[in-house]
C-alpha cells in the first residue's frame, strides 16, 4: 500500500486518501475542518522526550530513528492499530515539521515499509 507524507499547511488533496496525523501535539494555527484529518495517531508520534532530544538536527537523524524504531517496536498495540486504520488505500502521513525529510512522519514510513518487506 502506498504511503505518502505531506505537511499539514499544504492543502488537502483528492489523492491523499485517508489522511492521518502522525503528531503528538495537534498543529499549531491549524482548523480540524482545514486539515481534514480522518485518524489523530498521537501514539504513535515519538516520545516527548525523544523530540526535545531531536530538534531537527540533521546529524541526530540516524540515531533519532534507531530510538524512534525501538519505541515503536516496544508499542506493537499501537503499531497495529495505525495498521488497522489505514485501510487498504492510499494513506498519508501529515505532519506538522517544517523539515520535510526527516521528520516522524517520514521515519514511521520507513519503518512500516520495512516491517512490511520483512513479513
Amino acid at each position: 500500500m502506498p504511503i505518502r507524507t505531506k505537511r499539514v499547511h499544504e492543502n488537502p488533496a483528492p489523492g491523499d486518501g485517508h489522511r492521518i496525523l502522525v503528531d503528538r501535539l495537534w498543529p499549531r494555527g491549524v482548523s480540524k475542518a482545514r486539515a481534514r484529518i480522518d485518524f489523530w495517531a498521537k501514539d504513535i508520534a515519538p516520545s516527548g522526550e525523544l523530540r526535545r532530544w531531536y530538534q531537527h538536527e540533521g546529524s541526530k537523524w540516524p540515531e533519532f530513528k534507531r530510538r524512534y524504531f525501538a519505541e515503536l517496536a516496544d508499542n506493537p498495540g499501537v503499531v497495529d492499530e495505525l495498521c488497522d486504520r489505514m485501510g487498504a488505500g492510499p494513506v498519508t502521513f501529515v505532519f506538522s515539521s517544517k523539515e520535510t525529510q526527516r521528520n516522524n512522519a517520514s521515519a514511521l514510513k520507513e519503518y512500516l515499509e520495512s516491517r512490511h518487506r520483512t513479513a
